[in-house]
């Protein structure tokens, strides 16, 4: 590895780079967001939903959590536009991993929500909470301590995921990455480097999970 020169052309694609990794930081917050709303509407759903609302809400996580992320994105981008719904490179992959993002924080909200013992939920109708009040300020915030770990891996699997949004021409990290090896021939040390940077990422998500854990702790 001929450090020198990889510090050159690194300094060199400086700004592709960047907005490559704008990109992706974007296309991952948005997905995560998103996902996360979406998730929990479903968890919900699948957990107090009526019987024929479960079925179907079962039926579409099952379908989007079998279904490999890069079918998504491609039907995104390719299948919706034969429907007469012309969506942009970027704004497909977001629907995308939104989706695949939605199907696995439903599943970690049923499974929370189903931990919190049913004696709870029948003391909040006691006192004339309605469910909304009830999953604010009751549910809600006993569930988030159980799925928060759980949210976290997800998270970082949205980030990871983004890169498969390169095969649909989105401009990021990973695409900007695959340009500038195919202008310096140096394939080890910018893979090397987009590794680095998708590792700061995550890390940075799991020290804000980490953070919200601390914040949301019971005291001992």
């Amino acid at each position: 590895m001929d450090f020198p020169a990889f510090l050159d052309q690194l300094w060199l694609a400086r700004i592709p780079l960047l907005k490559g990794l704008g990109v992706s930081i974007s296309i991952s917050f948005l997905s995560i967001v998103v996902g996360t709303v979406l998730g929990v509407f479903v968890g919900l759903a699948l957990t107090y939903g009526y019987r024929p609302v479960q079925w179907i809400v079962r039926g579409y996580t099952d379908f989007i959590r079998g279904t490999p992320v890069l079918v998504l994105v491609l039907a995104s981008y390719y299948v919706l536009s034969t429907v007469g719904i012309d969506l942009g490179p970027f704004q497909a992959g977001i629907l995308a991993l939104s989706i695949f993002c939605s199907s696995h924080v439903g599943e970690l909200v049923r499974g929370a929500l189903q931990a919190i013992p049913k004696g709870q939920t029948e003391a909040a109708k006691a006192i004339g909470l309605t469910f909304s009040q009830t999953f604010v300020d009751v549910l809600g915030p006993q569930a988030l301590r159980q799925a928060l770990p759980a949210w976290v891996n997800t998270a970082a699997e949205m980030v990871k995921a983004s890169t498969l949004l390169s095969i649909i021409g989105v401009a990021e990290l990973l695409l900007r990455t695959q340009e500038q090896i195919s202008r310096s021939f140096m394939s080890l040390e910018f893979y090397f480097f987009a590794g680095f940077l998708y590792f700061v990422i995550n890390y940075s998500i799991e020290r804000f999970g980490r953070y919200v854990e601390r914040k949301t702790a019971v005291p001992s």
